[in-house]
């Protein structure tokens, strides 16, 4: 709980002090795209899901290892620097090239290995993302440049087939407005990103289309529109159940909810945070960024 209160005060000063597309930890590391595994830790060991799919956690967001019948997709590569030390851990359960990278979204933390990979590895992003990847810094060096994405979608693609099909969906703005929803469709298994990164107040960047008061709708869009899915792979938590992100779409609306009201009522967002009640099931939510969301949300209700 103490990582992910820190992590969103760096979020949030650095978004601020950075400017336009830089990550939480780009922006810890002055803005430089591959300055090293950065506040996140080192990469952690694999950790078997199923007998196809891994994930690796450390050193930025959660990447899942799917074998397929003729590679290994990605999801997500982490920090800058961090592209070998993914294909080692890729090396211990599987001997098959890395064919496809899908980002979740534009943060450094989740794409900034993609690099590392050569320029046949096909990267995939919502056509959202794709343009924010664009932008960042850590991508305008033309030998950085294939690191960003070959293919895009708008609301929904299909990547391989059969037992391999992966279903990309995007179901409106949330951390971010070009957040992947990937599900691992014959493993009943969906990698969330940073739109669930963890069970707490979610980070929202402005600066790359993310939206407080979207936020709620989009979590009970997916839940509503994904289907035949158990297994949620967080953004920087631990595995989770479908149950836990029906319970985070409610937690998302009810904090919405109550920010609404206090403005109503004239109430700052400081006063709106510390009065923020929520049932018994969400006593274990971190809720230290609850001010500075409401912030946001405030200025967005006032729009």
């Amino acid at each position: 709980m103490k990582r992910s209160l820190l992590l969103g005060t760096i979020v949030c000063a650095g978004l601020i002090a950075m400017g336009l597309g830089l990550s939480a930890q780009q922006a810890a590391q002055g803005g430089a795209a591959g300055q090293g595994r950065g506040g996140l830790g080192p990469i952690g060991t694999i950790q078997k899901m199923a007998d196809t799919l891994y994930m690796i956690p450390g050193a930025g967001g959660n990447t899942a290892v799917f074998i397929t019948a003729n590679g290994v997709v990605l999801v997500d590569t982490k920090l800058a620097n961090n592209g070998q030390a993914i294909l080692d851990q890729v090396k211990t359960v599987t001997n098959k090239a890395v064919t496809h990278i899908i980002n979740t979204h534009t943060h450094g933390d989740h794409t900034g290995s993609n690099d590392f990979f050569p320029a046949s590895v096909e990267i995939i992003a919502q056509e959202n993302t794709a343009a924010n990847m664009a932008k960042m810094p850590a991508f305008q060096d033309p030998a950085k440049k294939h690191g960003l994405p070959d293919k895009t979608y708008k609301d929904k693609m299909t990547v391989l087939s059969g037992k391999d099909a992966i279903d990309l969906y995007y179901y409106g703005a949330a951390h971010t407005n070009g957040d992947a929803w990937v599900v691992f469709r014959a493993l009943r298994t969906v990698h969330a990103g940073d739109a669930f990164a963890n069970k707490g107040t979610p980070l929202i960047d402005a600066n790359n289309g993310g939206s407080g008061v979207a936020y709620p709708e989009t979590i009970a869009r997916t839940v509503a529109g994904i289907k035949n899915v158990d297994t949620v792979i967080t953004g920087h938590s631990t595995i989770m159940k479908w149950a836990d992100l029906k319970d985070y779409a409610e937690f998302n609306r009810m904090s919405l909810d109550a920010a609404r009201a206090a403005q109503k009522a004239g109430k700052t967002p400081e006063q709106a945070a510390a009065e923020l009640k929520l049932p018994e099931k969400f006593k274990d939510y971190n809720v230290g960024r609850a001010a500075a969301n409401f912030t946001l949300i405030f200025g967005e209700l006032k729009k």
